[in-house]
Formats: structure tokens, sequence, C-alpha cells
């Protein structure tokens, strides 16, 4: 049977710690964690005899940077270091050592992550608690709300330190960009990306003052967290609009040929419509489903959930175009400016509408 104490490796980097980080090292070797990894971030020399106490514990192990490489670097030697002399570890557990993550919610998390293997657990905080500090909680709210829009990423703490890891991806994430706070946010993303799964545990919320002892430039680091996540947005619509434009030039191409090949006739044109609608939705799907959206969900709930938003999409663009030309006078110039609007709203809608519900992952 798998114990949190033997098979968890605990993980703290540290930048110029106080008597708290030792108070946090302490609870953990009194609790029984036998492998403790702490990582000296490059610290003052007068901040440094609180490495050597904590170095001479049972279990612990301290690495050093000698110069200030940032959280993400430091979170990166430690999972370079596990991997490399923890066989015996099932994972690890990354922490803060400034006292914000109660030991009851590392034993919780830790426990959780050996139940469910292949999830990483994220211990959450209730930012609707009283006394949490009003940059924290306006920050954290408005990165989850990014999160969710932006990202299809629905997380309530977006900032927890407080992280249980399996060990099969400690690998991956060494190689995940960012060394400073960024870092965090890119494991997020990425998350994302590779589709692994992660489950949420609720945290009792710590601030002591205004969270003063933390090292978060305010400015300099959520530029640097923004960054990915603009990026990650961009990048995924970017992908929806060559799909969508090289859909409609396929389109064209075969209406065109299928005209050809069909010649005049009664029906020539709505064949031909049909055809090249039907190919170059199938292609369109395709792209979106893959090349988009990388979803992994069942393909056939997915295309039926695609045909069924493009019939709708089709009869709302109409049903709107023909009210606002009611209120708008005009011939079919003022129409056809009239439907490049409304598509183009549609065309926006579209995208969250697939990217929250079309492609979503089970």
């Amino acid at each position: 049977m798998k114990n949190y104490k033997t098979d968890v490796t605990i993980i703290l980097p540290s930048l110029d710690p106080d008597e708290k980080f030792l108070n946090v090292v302490t609870g953990l070797v009194r609790e029984g964690f036998e492998d403790i990894v702490i990582v000296n971030d490059g610290s003052k020399a007068e901040n440094l005899p609180w490495f050597e106490r904590a170095a001479e514990m049972p279990g612990c192990t301290v690495l050093t940077h000698e110069v200030n490489k940032g959280k993400g670097r430091a979170l990166k030697t430690a999972f370079e270091y596990v991997n490399e002399n923890r066989p015996h570890s099932q994972g690890v557990v990354t922490i803060d050592g400034d006292g914000q993550h109660l030991l009851a919610d590392i034993v919780s998390c830790a426990r959780v992550m050996l139940e469910h293997e292949d999830k990483i657990i994220m211990g959450c905080r209730d930012f609707n608690a009283p006394g949490i500090p009003a940059r924290s909680r306006g920050g954290n709210k408005f990165t989850s709300a990014l999160f969710l829009i932006g990202c299809g990423i629905r997380l309530s703490d977006t900032q927890t330190g407080l992280r249980a890891i399996p060990k099969q991806y400690l690998e991956h994430f060494c190689g995940v960009e960012g060394e400073r706070f960024e870092y965090e946010t890119n494991m997020l993303l990425d998350m994302k990306r590779e589709n692994i799964p992660f489950e949420e545990v609720s945290i009792t919320t710590v601030y002591e003052g205004d969270n003063e002892g933390s090292h978060f430039r305010p400015v300099v680091d959520s530029i640097k967290i923004m960054k990915p996540i603009v990026k990650f947005m961009m990048s995924s619509f970017v992908g929806f609009m060559i799909s969508s434009g090289t859909s409609f030039v396929l389109d064209l191409g075969i209406y065109y040929l299928a005209l050809r090949l069909i010649g005049d006739g009664s029906y020539s044109i709505l064949a031909a419509t049909i055809i090249a609608r039907v190919i170059s939705s199938f292609y369109n799907f395709n792209m979106n489903r893959k090349m988009v959206f990388g979803s992994t969900a069942d393909y056939k709930k997915t295309m039926v959930r695609y045909y069924l938003l493009c019939v709708v999409q089709l009869l709302t663009s109409a049903g709107l175009v023909t009210l606002l030309k009611s209120f708008i006078p005009g011939g079919a110039f003022v129409a056809t400016v009239v439907k490049a609007c409304v598509d183009t709203c549609l065309f926006l809608i579209s995208y969250q509408i697939q990217k929250h519900w079309v492609f979503k992952n089970d």
C-alpha cells in the first residue's frame, strides 16, 4: 500500500527565507515525510543559515543555485533531481516556504495524488473568504476568468503553488518554457494542450499582513504571466481563422469544378453548392478538431455537434439578415453589407461554441 510519507517527495523552492521557512520544514519532518528536496535559489549570504539548519534535518536535501534563477528554474532543478535520484518516488508536491500552505493541506494533496496516478492535484484557495489581500483576490479572479474564457481551463486558483504531480509528468514539465513565476502559468497551458487531467482540492487560505513576504513583482511578473496566456489564445484563434479561410477557398474551388463537370441545368447551382459545402465542411471539421482545438472527444459526437451548430448558424444568419434588412432601406449592396456584419459576429461566437462545446474534451 502506498504511503505519502515514504512515496512522495516534497519540493520547496526558496529565496531569502526566514524563520517561517524553518517552521515549514520542521513541520514536514515531524509529519514523517522522508524525502524533502529544498532549492536555494541564489539567496543572500545572511539567509544561508536557514538552509544549513534545514539540511541537518532527517530526509532533507538542499540543492543550490549560486545566483537567483527564478521559481520556474528552481522547480525544474528539483524535478530533474527527483527523476535522476529518486526511483522510489511516486510523485512530488510543490509547496511554498512562507507558511501559506498548511501541513494538513499538503498531506491531503499528497494522498489524493496517490489515489489518482494520472491526475495533477491542484490545491486551490477560496478567494471569496475574508481577509484576502485585494491584489491577490482581484488578480486571481481576473486570471481565472481569462483562463476559462480564453483558454478553456476551469480552475478557481490559477496561481497556487501547492501542486501534487505524479512522477510520470516530471520529465515532460522540465521542457516547459519559463524560468520565473510565468512557468507555473505555462504548466497549466501545457496541461491543456497535452490533455493532462487535473483535480482541485480545496485548501485553507492563509495570508499574513498584505502578503509582504512574497517575491512576486506585481507589474513585471504579471506581464510575464499574461504573455503566454495571450499567446495561447491568439494561436488558437489564428488557427481557427486559417482553418476557416482555407475552407472558404476549398469551397469555392470545388464549387467551380462541380459546375464545370455538371454543366448547365436546372439544379446545377444547387448541386454544386451542396457538393462543395459537404466537402469543405468535412475538411473544416477535421481541421478544427485536430489542428485548432486538439480535441480527443468522441469523433461521432463532435461531428453531430459540429453540423448541428452549422445548421443553427445558417438559420440564425438568414433570420437576422432578414430582420435587420426590414429596418434598413436599400438594395442588394446593403443586404450584402448587413450579411457580412452578421456573419462576422456569428463567426466569433462560433469560435467560442466550438472551443467550449463542440470540441470540448470529455
